[in-house]
């Protein structure tokens, strides 16, 4: 069961590791890159609403692992037309909008499946008798792993400026659609007895505000999801924005820019394991504490360095948000799992996602798109111009809100842990 479980997260997230750490450096050399920022707030508009239906859909009337093959094979449809769409655009005369349009049915397909992919392997693990706090993050790092290997293959094999990086997430897609038939079936609720309206239609999850804790919690996730996307979006065109210096010109980072920041994925792969020990150990609130404050560290590293002789920083940055991503998405996602009934996991889980790369990556992407767009792209006679001091004045600002983001966290959240 474990080892099925570890082909499914390796290709869920292969799937999205094709794309989001190189869609930003395509878009910017499609003469795009002012609009960066809206490609990835559309993620999170999307899962603002979309991840909650279908944890509804899986509660409710659809086993999870059906509705996951579903939106994964809608997911590859509409991103092989967003490679069509790409590949017939000539002379920098690509289609924004019809390309936009399309990556937004994709998105809007595989942001659930995030949640999805959670609440099968939860079940498959519960049925197998397992504890899902400890056997859990062993699988889930297979997931980073597949992302990786999606990002490095896209990088060498020159895809990372171009738009087949969409086709290779649409054929991981179709892939990981077939397999998903294959999984464990997931119970659903069919109870014909008299229902409130909330039951009736899945909403019992947002019952969970009633509880300070929980409440504080989706907050706090709301705040930390601010920062997710922002250097999935950025990270790459920043570091190949160096090549326009002659000092930094043809040097290795610059030119395999994706190839960094999947250091940052080999960080998670280590962090993920850290997980079972540091919540037993340290408790939610530490272990999101420590998170939030990686945050602070990735963004001020990348705002230091630079991919020569202060390419050690970028390092830094990239070894910080392994702590920084999974301490808080992971870690989150258990503690979800932990403290909600079982009649409601994916309900809860969909708001959990609403929260982080809903709501929270929705506001994020938009506002670092104000911030850089204001600070980067400086000449408004060339639009492909980006501002070096405007971008490292960027990182600043996006770790100064982690900072204050983390210490707000550490007063205002309760949460007493008992060690085991």
């Amino acid at each position: 069961m474990k080892l099925r479980l570890i082909v499914m997260n390796f290709l869920e997230f292969a799937a999205w590791g094709a794309y989001l750490t190189s869609m930003g450096a395509f878009l910017a050399s499609a003469g795009l890159g002012t609009d960066i920022g809206n490609y990835y707030a559309i993620q999170g508009i999307v899962s603002i609403f979309m991840p909650a239906i279908m944890g509804i859909v899986a509660d409710r009337w659809v086993q999870a692992q059906r509705l996951l093959s579903f939106c994964h094979f809608m997911a590859a449809v509409f991103m092989g037309i967003a490679a069509w769409i790409g590949l017939n655009g000539t002379n920098g005369t690509i289609n924004g909008t019809a390309l936009f349009v399309v990556y937004t049915a994709s998105v809007a397909f595989y942001m659930p499946t995030l949640a999805l992919s959670n609440s099968v392997a939860y079940t498959a693990l519960d049925k197998a008798g397992l504890d899902t706090v400890k056997a859990f993050p062993p699988i889930r790092v297979f997931g980073t792993v597949g992302f990786i290997c999606a990002m490095l293959f896209v990088d060498f094999a020159g895809y990372q400026n171009t738009p087949v990086q969409f086709l290779v997430s649409g054929i991981i897609s179709i892939a990981l659609a077939v397999y998903s038939l294959t999984l464990p079936s997931c119970p659903v609720g069919r109870d014909s007895g008299k229902q409130s309206i909330a039951e009736a239609f899945g909403l019992k999850a947002f019952t969970l505000f009633k509880d300070k804790k929980m409440a504080f919690f989706f907050i706090f996730s709301f705040l930390l999801g601010v920062s997710l996307q922002i250097t999935n979006g950025y990270a790459n065109p920043y570091i190949q924005s160096f090549g326009g210096y002659e000092e930094f010109k043809g040097l290795f980072f610059v030119e395999h820019s994706n190839f960094l920041i999947s250091l940052s994925q080999m960080s998670e792969t280590l962090c993920i394991l850290l997980i079972p020990f540091a919540l037993k150990k340290f408790g939610i609130k530490n272990v999101m504490l420590i998170s939030m404050f990686a945050w602070v560290g990735r963004f001020g590293f990348f705002g230091l360095g630079d991919p020569g002789n202060g390419v050690w920083l970028f390092i830094l940055s990239c070894i910080v948000y392994g702590v920084a991503f999974d301490f808080f998405n992971v870690s989150g996602s258990l503690f979800v799992d932990k403290e909600t009934d079982v009649s409601m996991r994916s309900s809860a889980q969909g708001l959990f996602m609403l929260m982080t790369n809903g709501l929270g990556a929705t506001f994020g992407s938009l506002a670092a798109k104000e911030v850089i767009n204001h600070f980067v792209y400086t000449n408004a006679s060339d639009p492909s111009f980006m501002s070096l001091d405007g971008w490292r004045t960027s990182w600043f600002i996006f770790a100064g809100y982690a900072l204050v983001v983390g210490i707000a966290f550490a007063i205002l959240f309760e949460y007493k842990h008992e060690k085991e």
